[in-house]
């Protein structure tokens, strides 16, 4: 009998049919011989260590990729990560496009994830531009000005969520689109939460 490896809780991942099982499972055998935590965070398997997460596993139409929390810090020699959109400030990915792939990077792939665990084991913080920094589409900087319960209750939220606010909200390129977008997330905002909370 094959010895078990990762966290049960987790196994259904797996075992689920997407186009990636093979993949995935090769990844997790990688993972998993780090040494770190199998947890189940987002609907994705996470790797922790000491509670902190070091890489997350996902699959996209395309390829499947292991999302580095604090990429932008490792060393990247061969030159491999990528910065999935201009907005990501820090995470980045490791993308395979088949199983050979994965079996041929397997000794690169073991040593970025030693890397990013020794990063976190050594508390490692990455730099974010500071939220003042992203552009406040007019529409959003005049409901705050006009609100002063919005405007404290967005200002009492994390950096990260007021940035994904700001960027959702910009992103829009009508002003019908955005006036819109700030509407339905208004009763959020002052609720305290997220985007996606």
């Amino acid at each position: 009998m094959a010895k078990r490896i990762g966290n049960p809780d987790v196994d259904w991942y797996f075992t689920k049919p997407t186009a990636w099982q093979e993949e995935f499972r090769a990844l997790r055998a990688l993972a998993c011989a780090t040494g770190l935590t199998e947890e189940l965070k987002w609907g994705h398997p996470c790797y922790t260590l000491g509670g902190k997460n070091v890489v997350l596993m996902h699959g996209f139409k395309d390829y499947c990729a292991l999302l580095f929390h604090k990429g932008s810090l490792l060393k990247d020699t061969a030159g491999l990560l990528v910065q999935q959109t201009a907005n990501v400030q820090v995470q980045r990915q490791l993308r395979f496009g088949s199983r050979a792939e994965i079996t041929k990077q397997s000794k690169l792939i073991d040593r970025y994830i030693r890397e990013a665990a020794a990063l976190e084991k050594e508390g490692r913080r990455a730099e974010y531009k500071p939220t003042a920094e992203f552009a406040m589409p007019e529409e959003f900087a005049a409901k705050l000005e006009s609100t002063a319960a919005l405007k404290k209750a967005f200002e009492a939220l994390t950096p990260g969520r007021q940035r994904a606010y700001l960027l959702h909200f910009g992103s829009a390129k009508q002003v019908k689109t955005r006036e819109a977008r700030i509407e339905k997330h208004l009763a959020r905002i002052l609720s305290g939460k997220g985007l996606d909370d």
